[in-house]
């Protein structure tokens, strides 16, 4: 990969929370890449922008291509070329579908598919012409079936998990690695935690752990590229 005006190697992550998105940028910067976070509330990434000088915040809403397009602008200004884009955004609204609004669908669709399109469509123009990058997806078991209160959220993360495949199998010849995560478990979080208060700390999924393997993939030699890659605790039915 080559290295921007930074003098690091560049990686967004789109979609920074205390969960995962926390846990990814604090990987990424550790292992000496400049980090452009991307998320609505300042709140994380200004911690997070504390903690490391690699890290910088970007304030984004991800249901806006025209915003995604003018951070992803700036960022290149800057710090260069993005190497890696982690797509991390995905709300969810649970329902079924006479519980759920259009409005509701309409949102999660914009987050977890229409947003997703857009930062790849900006990043894979240099991804290309270098013949390198690395597009990662965050996603959840719910784009592989639709369960009685995911109306909403089923569809959006099927889209985002097709969009993920053309894409790998679009560009991964030009040397861009499309990968996509299954997340599927609660994620050790704040919210998670308040709404599965009875749960024992072995139920939750670190996201550390989910940071890992997403880097793992990162860096994994093009002879043996990953497309889809479940990850869950070691107790988790499925």
């Amino acid at each position: 990969m080559t290295e921007g005006v930074s003098g690091s190697k560049v990686c967004v992550v789109a979609g920074v929370g205390p969960g995962n998105g926390a846990a990814l940028v604090r990987r990424f910067a550790s292992e000496g890449y400049a980090v452009a976070m991307f998320a609505r509330s300042p709140a994380t990434m200004g911690m997070l922008a504390e903690e490391s000088p690699q890290a910088r915040a970007y304030v984004v809403d991800l249901m806006q291509p025209d915003d995604i397009k003018a951070a992803l602008e700036k960022v290149q200004s800057d710090l260069g070329p993005v190497d890696v884009l982690v797509y991390n955004a995905g709300n969810a609204v649970w329902g079924s579908v006479l519980e759920v609004s259009d409005e509701d669908f309409e949102a999660l669709w914009r987050v977890n598919a229409l947003g997703a399109i857009a930062a790849s469509r900006f990043v894979l123009n240099s991804m290309i012409s270098r013949g390198a990058g690395q597009i990662v997806f965050v996603g959840a078991t719910a784009s592989r079936r639709g369960g009685p209160k995911s109306a909403a959220f089923a569809p959006a993360k099927a889209a985002q998990r097709s969009l993920a495949e053309s894409l790998a199998r679009s560009y991964g010849p030009l040397g861009v690695h499309v990968s996509l995560v299954i997340v599927d478990g609660a994620i050790d979080e704040p919210r998670s935690r308040s709404a599965l208060s009875d749960k024992a700390d072995s139920f939750f999924i670190q996201p550390d752990h989910v940071a890992a393997t997403v880097f793992y993939l990162t860096q994994q030699s093009r002879s043996a590229w990953t497309f889809e890659l479940d990850i869950r605790p070691f107790g988790e039915k499925w």
